[in-house]
């Protein structure tokens, strides 16, 4: 039977002037052994949500200030990293991401660090990174930046997740470390096509592509689903957003992607993760908007695995009383389900990505929880 990982705790109380949360949050770092980590002058990336503009459950910055204080304390050169959406917002292109960023308060002055978005520009910088053991991934394509880290830290909002079920570590570090190209492998089973009707005919797309799947008739795109390999070029460089995916990949294949994009993340090299149980929204912060939370605040939780520090969150998320006004006291929802993860979302199952992130061997199940 595998050792049980450890998990750190601490609470959200602060009652004396002596210690505030941010404070709280690096003690509670260096307890699970964050110093024991070799930082100095190392590239140190710090894999956060920076918030969908209109979302306002997502972390303050203040703590990643926190985080980038202590990694700068052990001589690391940190940087917030996230890579850019599949998705049309404010955030599917390097500078668009940027300015939602510093919108939603993370400067270089509030957080005391730079941001790199991980995929670049256009959100096709990547690197292709073998997963050992992945059933639906050889090859994961992570943002260039972030594998270029020489240290990988994740500051994870705690949340629910409208696909996955769950938004915790692995969620942070799989889907949010794909570039577009990437995104587009977990999120979907088939091959992007053209909306017609935002087409212009610029023919960017048939440009960018080495396997001439796209072709232009009469000013509009279509694309050869024959001939495409389904690496998501013509979605970064697509003008009008014409060029699309369709998300119609199962949940649970999902999660299992998810999973193993988080293998190509973490292999090789040391690794330290962050998750905070406070406004456990139902969505993703990806959403331009946020529901009321499901569950009261928890606290903070860190661990050098990310299996059990997802399954400790959800444990303690699940241990609150649903919050009454929440989306699980919606009609076709269940308050009294002690899963409130899976009320929320009821066609999902988030315990999928833990199984499988296990299988691979990201971590364990099992964990000791150390109250601090």
């Amino acid at each position: 039977m595998a050792e049980k990982a450890k998990v750190y705790f601490a609470d959200f109380r602060a009652p004396s002037w002596r210690e505030n949360l941010p404070q709280k949050l690096a003690r509670l770092m260096m307890t699970a052994g964050f110093g024991e980590i070799d930082m100095d002058g190392k590239f140190v990336a710090i894999k956060i949500h920076f918030g969908e503009p209109g979302n306002l459950a997502y972390l303050r910055p203040n703590w990643a200030r926190a985080v980038a204080d202590l990694v700068k304390s052990q001589g690391g050169k940190p940087f917030l990293t996230d890579c850019n959406t599949l998705y049309i917002g404010g955030r599917k292109n390097a500078l668009d991401h940027i300015e939602s960023a510093y919108v939603n308060g993370f400067t270089p002055y509030s957080t005391g660090c730079h941001i790199l978005i991980g995929d670049g520009l256009k959100g096709s910088d990547e690197v292709c990174v073998p997963v050992r053991g992945g059933e639906y991934v050889k090859e994961a394509k992570i943002g260039r930046a972030i594998m270029d880290a020489d240290v990988f830290v994740t500051l994870t909002h705690f949340k629910g997740h409208e696909q996955a079920g769950m938004g915790g570590c692995l969620k942070n570090i799989g889907m949010g470390c794909g570039s577009r190209a990437g995104k587009m492998e977990m999120h979907s089973s088939g091959k992007p096509h053209v909306e017609r009707e935002l087409c212009i005919g610029c023919g960017a797309c048939a440009k960018i592509c080495a396997h001439g799947a796209p072709s232009i008739t009469d000013r509009k795109a279509s694309i050869d689903h024959a001939k495409c390999v389904g690496c998501g070029r013509c979605l970064a460089v697509c003008p009008k957003d014409a060029v699309q995916n369709d998300y119609d990949e199962a949940p649970a294949i999902l999660n299992k992607k998810i999973a193993e994009y988080s293998k190509a993340v973490v292999d090789g090299r040391p690794c330290f993760h962050v998750s905070l149980v406070v406004d456990v929204s139902p969505c993703c912060d990806c959403h331009g908007e946020n529901d009321v939370p499901i569950t009261p605040d928890v606290g903070m939780f860190a661990s050098f695995d990310p299996v059990a520090l997802d399954q400790a969150c959800a444990d303690a998320v699940n241990a609150q009383s649903a919050l009454p006004g929440s989306v699980l006291f919606d009609e076709g929802h269940d308050a009294a389900c002690p899963d409130h993860l899976t009320a929320a979302h009821a066609d999902t199952d988030w315990r999928v990505c833990l199984e499988h992130a296990e299988k691979l061997g990201l971590g364990v199940r099992e964990y000791e929880l150390i109250k601090i």
